[in-house]
């Protein structure tokens, strides 16, 4: 099996272009279609050095593994012509774009996967889409309950509870109901992207010493403990609440095959210490599926040369894997 993928370039603006450039420039055991605009491509390949031969993608012909050098197309149009290093709400609507064109193209059967590159949110939001993240969009799109944000660096797999809400909003979203549901997306995606057959899922306190017996906040005892129980008594193999700031020790990761962290601060900022540049992030609980980079859209690196492809490289490559399984 040859599974074709999509690869979105992101905010052109940032370094989406210059990362879906190097990804073009090697071989890959699968095929691989690029979405974005080709002049900006072309002007992006030519500040960097590169000469890949972009042209039109064809869903007529079959499937065969990427070549070096090659970079077929989805061909999507800017909006506005692009500096980099200066977003433009005026392309706001072109980066949604992208993500609907791949979504279709996932939901229709045409691509097994995608993987996204870095998309600018503050531009997004300025112009006035309603835009959280890749993750909550994707949902939206595909009229899906909410899904699980999964980290990947390794063999150290960090999901989340909540993903991207101001720290003051948090305690309030984590309730029993949705707990439940995140250990059952998790274990779910656990078992059918990984091949865990019964996944082992260590899930943090909210507060410091995972509340203290109350003394520190009372979370744990009235809404995490409780969902944990009841995942447990439904077969899914959770422990917790554990303090978090033990739960990434040597002698509890090995116990574990995921870590469910309750904020985006609490468990990213540990995998991404582990393994920057590497990590994956995978959404669970999508009828399709989907991986990205570990980073931003790293303005200042947009085309200088200077910015590191191993995370797209690592999404490009899990996909892949995924997809065949």
């Amino acid at each position: 099996m040859v599974p074709r993928i999509v690869v979105t370039t992101g905010e052109p603006a940032g370094v989406g272009p210059d990362l879906a450039l190097l990804a073009a420039g090697r071989d890959w055991p699968g095929e691989l279609v690029f979405a974005g605009d080709p002049a900006l491509l072309a002007e992006r390949a030519a500040l960097l050095g590169l000469t890949p031969v972009i042209r039109s993608w064809s869903p007529d012909q079959s499937a065969a593994p990427h070549r070096a050098g090659q970079m077929p197309l989805l061909p999507i149009p800017l909006r506005r012509a692009v500096e980099p290093g200066r977003p433009d709400t005026a392309n706001a609507g072109y980066v949604l774009e992208l993500l609907d064109a791949a979504v279709d193209g996932c939901s229709t059967g045409r691509f097994a996967a995608v993987v996204t590159a870095p998309v600018h949110k503050a531009t997004i939001a300025a112009a006035g889409h309603a835009f959280t993240g890749h993750t909550e969009y994707l949902a939206a799109r595909t009229r899906s309950p909410p899904p699980v944000m999964l980290l990947v660096a390794g063999s150290l797999r960090v999901a989340l509870a909540t993903t991207h809400l101001p720290l003051a909003a948090v305690p309030a979203r984590i309730t029993a109901a949705g707990l439940r549901h995140t250990l059952a997306v998790l274990a779910a995606g656990l078992r059918s992207a990984f091949g865990l057959a019964a996944p082992r899922i260590l899930v943090c306190g909210l507060n410091p010493h995972a509340g203290e017996a109350g003394h520190l906040g009372r979370e744990e005892l009235e809404i995490i403990g409780p969902a944990v129980a009841a995942a447990v008594a439904a077969g899914i193999a959770a422990h917790g609440p554990v303090p978090a700031d033990t739960a990434f020790t040597p002698a509890a990761l090995a116990s574990a095959d995921a870590v469910l962290a309750m904020y985006h601060d609490q468990g990213l900022p540990v995998i991404k210490h582990a393994g920057f540049g590497r990590c994956v992030n995978v959404t669970l609980g999508l009828p399709i599926l989907r991986t990205s980079v570990d980073h931003g859209t790293a303005l200042d690196l947009a085309g200088t040369g200077r910015a590191d492809p191993g995370s797209l490289f690592e999404a490009i490559g899990l996909a892949l894997r995924l997809a065949r399984r």
